[in-house]
């Protein structure tokens, strides 16, 4: 069924047993002086043993002041060899290929992370940085050619099978590389010959060190969606010209820190949205090409393999959603795949607070080197109460433990809040995640009993020996005059689930991710919507990619969205909002949708502590926050239970 995506393909004499690849995603699982922990070899080694034929790290910095993030990997002295020495050895035991991405973020970091200025090839900020860069010379880029290639010869001395130079994303590479970032006059800044000689230098440098028996890839941005910046054409004059110069493998990307929600494509972006870029590069070059980005599922990277726009697909967040979706595709076990959404909730929210990645679906994920789930000693009837993503992995964490687990859902269906996030426009994919989990708990035995509410008899009768409450959260209505008592009041909730007809002229309490996608589904329905919101922004809780989509989507609707404004009171046809200047305005509605916020619901708690019965209460029913809290609160109670 998949044979073009675990056919096999040989360079400089390596053969990678198939196309499944997984690119170089930063991490934070390393020390910050740049050197390997177990975690982070573990993370890495779970991959290989998934069936990942190509792993590409995360980025090896070639100087210290190179990174953008505390705790990455460094090459940049020879002390940092042995830590990473055995990487790949534990990769190669499963007969993956394995490369060090190699790197050097110029601009795009702080003095924060660096303890010195930024370097560029020109005094000029990165949009998300407040310090000018201090240009290098042209002596020092000259300088910096020599660290790329030191830093591959430590990365061959570990024993990688290669490199993969990072010219993508506006880094170093591409800020030379880049009439948007490069206004130098020098051999390195003008003309396309000089702009590109960089990059020329760096391969030349790492070939005379590495030798013929070393791989070298590139990473390149085919569109940096800025004005002013790299297009698709200049790239495909680019790839040729580093092909010239000894390139084995290009690996197709796209963007740059300021279209930062193209390069780390959310929800909001189709699957393999840009393979066709890649496509453009594969058809005037001879050397393999790595398309990525948004690809999850492994008929999908089968059939691009198929439409020869690629020869390689890179698969990165769906690789820590699910490790080991190479052997469950080999082995037809589709059912157990589990897909990523494109939240960017762990994955990337969680890295820009330069913290360590992780995963809403995958809560083990920077947990592999503890070893996973461990058969109980002693084997315990359990009981979860509620079927949410915090109940249902805990049901699913317990039964493989070897635990008896029962469910008790109250309503007809499984999911909880998180289903209700399925229902707004790009968020459908998390059905298939509660799909995933429903499959889970069947193949273990856990059974779930729907339209049952656990009360505190049901809980005397069945007699379990432990409980997890995870019977998730409620709205909160705010104290607006007027709004509880107005008929025409309703929650986002049961608008998206249903259970109330919206109006024609619909108004929206809360511009939370919860009331702009809402406002998102209503727009879709061609309804008249306006979205108040006390803060300066819409969506501000949401992942940068996330609301950056999701406002450029509500405008292209023609919401309107009134920021910086407080709803005053509601009346029989109109909430009476007031602006940040003390002006009231009233707004038409025949709809009135409060989207404020939910609070934990969880009344079976305080009576099962009044008789003395103990129990463990997870995600939103103890405190209302993320579903990454969710699955990672089930996952550790099923496991420690």
């Amino acid at each position: 069924m998949f044979d073009q995506l675990f056919s096999p393909f040989s360079i400089r004499g390596k053969t990678i047993k198939n196309r499944c690849t997984v690119p170089a995603m930063v991490t934070d699982f390393c020390n910050e002086d740049g050197t390997a922990t177990e975690r982070y070899i573990a993370y890495h080694e779970e991959k290989a043993k998934g069936g990942w034929g190509l792993i590409i790290t995360e980025d090896y910095n070639v100087d210290p002041l190179g990174h953008g993030f505390k705790a990455t990997a460094g090459l940049w002295n020879d002390d940092q060899i042995e830590s990473h020495s055995e990487l790949p050895k534990r990769v190669h035991k499963y007969g993956a290929t394995i490369l060090a991405q190699i790197y050097h973020c110029g601009r795009q970091t702080n003095s924060g992370a660096i303890d010195g200025l930024p370097r560029s090839s020109s005094a000029i900020m990165c949009p998300f940085g407040d310090e000018i860069p201090v240009p290098l010379t042209t002596e020092e880029v000259k300088e910096m050619v020599c660290k790329y290639g030191d830093t591959a010869l430590r990365a061959k001395k570990c024993g990688f099978d290669g490199v993969e130079i990072h010219g993508a994303h506006g880094y170093l590479i591409t800020q030379f590389l880049s009439l948007y970032s490069n206004k130098r006059i020098d051999e390195y800044g003008g003309n396309f010959w000089n702009r590109t000689r960089f990059a020329r230098e760096i391969i030349k440098d790492i070939r005379e060190k590495c030798g013929e028996d070393f791989i070298i890839g590139m990473r390149i941005s085919a569109d940096e969606f800025v004005e002013g910046g790299l297009t698709i054409e200049d790239n495909k004059a680019i790839a040729r010209m580093m092909e010239a110069e000894g390139l084995d493998i290009i690996h197709v990307s796209v963007g740059n820190y300021l279209s930062v929600d193209l390069n780390v494509a959310s929800s909001h972006s189709s699957h393999g949205w840009f393979t066709d870029w890649a496509k453009a590069i594969k058809d005037v070059v001879s050397i393999p090409v790595i398309t990525v980005s948004r690809i999850n599922d492994p008929f999908l990277a089968d059939s691009i393999l198929a439409s020869n726009k690629a020869d390689f697909i890179a698969m990165g967040r769906a690789s820590l959603a699910d490790p080991e979706m190479p052997i469950k595709a080999q082995e037809g076990r589709f059912e157990d795949i589990r897909r990523c959404i494109g939240c960017n909730d762990g994955c990337i929210g969680t890295l820009f607070n330069d913290e360590p990645i992780r995963c809403v679906l995958n809560p083990e994920l920077g947990l592999e080197y503890e070893g996973g789930i461990q058969l109980a000693e002693v084997k315990k009837n359990i009981t979860v109460v509620g079927s949410g993503p915090a109940g249902l992995y805990a049901a699913i964490t317990a039964a493989k433990a070897g635990h008896q687990v029962t469910v008790y859902e109250k309503g007809e269906h499984a999911g909880g809040q998180f289903y209700i996030a399925a229902i707004p426009p790009t968020k459908g994919e998390i059905t298939d995640f509660i799909v995933w989990q429903l499959a889970q708990c069947k193949k273990l035995g856990v059974d779930i009993k729907y339209n049952t509410e656990a009360t505190l008899e049901l809980i005397k009768k069945t007699n379990p020996d432990s409980i997890i409450l995870a019977s998730g959260s409620e709205p909160i209505l705010p104290p607006i005059s007027g709004l509880k008592e107005n008929s025409k009041t309703t929650f986002a909730k049961d608008i998206l689930d249903g259970k109330v007809k919206p109006g024609s002229h619909c108004v929206i309490i809360g511009g939370g991710q919860v009331g702009a996608e809402t406002a998102h589904f209503l727009s879709q329905m061609l309804k008249g919507v306006t979205v108040v919101e006390m803060k300066d922004t819409i969506a501000s809780d949401a992942p940068l990619a996330i609301q950056w989509h999701l406002t450029r989507a509500l405008k292209e609707r023609n919401v309107i969205m009134l920021t910086g404004t407080s709803v005053v009171r509601v009346n029989e046809n109109a909430v009476i909002v007031k602006d940040s200047h003390g002006i009231e305005t009233e707004l038409p509605a025949d709809t009135i949708i409060v989207a404020a916020g939910y609070r934990a619901f969880n009344p079976l708690a305080e009576e099962l502590a009044a008789a003395n019965v103990n129990v463990q209460v997870i995600g939103d029913a103890k405190q209302v926050r993320n579903v990454l809290a969710a699955t990672t609160e089930g996952y550790l109670a099923g496991k420690t239970v």
